[in-house]
């Protein structure tokens, strides 16, 4: 049975600190940018280039890193940090919200299309292929820090993390990373090499959705819920309550917004 002991920070210089959670951001943004770009010159796309992407890319940055803080703040805690308004901008001490992260990122796009006078949809489903990217490298950071752990277990592949206790549990983190992440990147890709679902804005972005929420909804039977938001009806999850109206706009997104005007009644 492993006993998690790895070290969040990778090296220190002077009073600043790289840890692997900023590294997996890093990583994250680079890989979804060239890889967006791979898939633009496989496919012959037109909704965007590598002087648009930058620019893009730039301020879906700011986008989740703010919605991923105003997230946390209002879904998660919104008590301790209402009697605390400074901490809000401790982005370093953690606290960030997938969900909230999810606003900013759409917020950013949504504003950026309509500045260029671009269909938003399409420019959601060519960057929807490569948030697993993301999630993959977030969730794997967030084994690495020893956060989001599981329930209690007996499983042989169980993990004791010391903070909680010298008690094996879930290695949830490592469950999302491979459903959320690496599932959803081949699921996608997949799909996305199908012409009707590349001709029809939005299927890809609802697919993202629906494959992200069932994920998530699924791996939190066997996370710990955050202990000072605990359990709703003592089964539900803060992140499977917020995940069931994504699930469910991404039901829309695939049989509504994919549909061609011909098909409509």
């Amino acid at each position: 049975m492993y006993i998690h002991d790895l070290d969040p920070v990778i090296f220190n210089i002077g009073p600043l600190a790289l840890r692997w959670y900023s590294l997996a951001y890093i990583i994250s943004f680079i890989l979804g940018f060239y890889y967006i770009l791979f898939l633009v010159k496989k496919y012959s796309l037109k909704i965007t280039d590598h002087k648009d992407l930058e620019d893009l890319i730039f301020q879906i940055i700011c986008g989740v890193i703010i919605g991923g803080r105003v997230g946390y703040v209002l879904f998660y805690n919104f008590g301790y940090y209402f009697n605390n308004l400074l901490e809000i901008f401790y982005i370093w001490q953690g606290g960030m919200s997938f969900h909230g992260g999810m606003i900013g990122f759409t917020l950013a796009v949504l504003l950026h299309a309509k500045k260029l006078q671009k269909p938003f949809l399409a420019y959601m489903d060519i960057l929807a292929l490569a948030v697993p990217i993301g999630l993959f490298f977030g969730r794997i950071a967030n084994f690495i820090n020893g956060e989001l752990y599981g329930r209690v277990t007996s499983v042989k592949w169980a993990v004791i993390f010391p903070e909680a206790g010298l008690v094996a549990r879930h290695p949830t983190q490592l469950y999302e990373a491979f459903f959320e992440g690496l599932v959803a990147f081949i699921i996608l890709y997949y799909l996305y090499s199908k012409a009707a679902f590349r001709a029809k804005s939005g299927k890809i972005a609802g697919s993202f959705l629906v494959i992200y929420s069932a994920s998530r909804i699924f791996v939190e039977f066997f996370r710990v819920a955050d202990s000072q938001i605990g359990y709703f009806f003592d089964i539900f999850t803060m992140g499977q309550i917020l995940s069931l109206p994504m699930f469910c706009l991404g039901i829309y997104l695939i049989f509504y917004h994919g549909q061609s005007s011909q098909q409509k009644n």
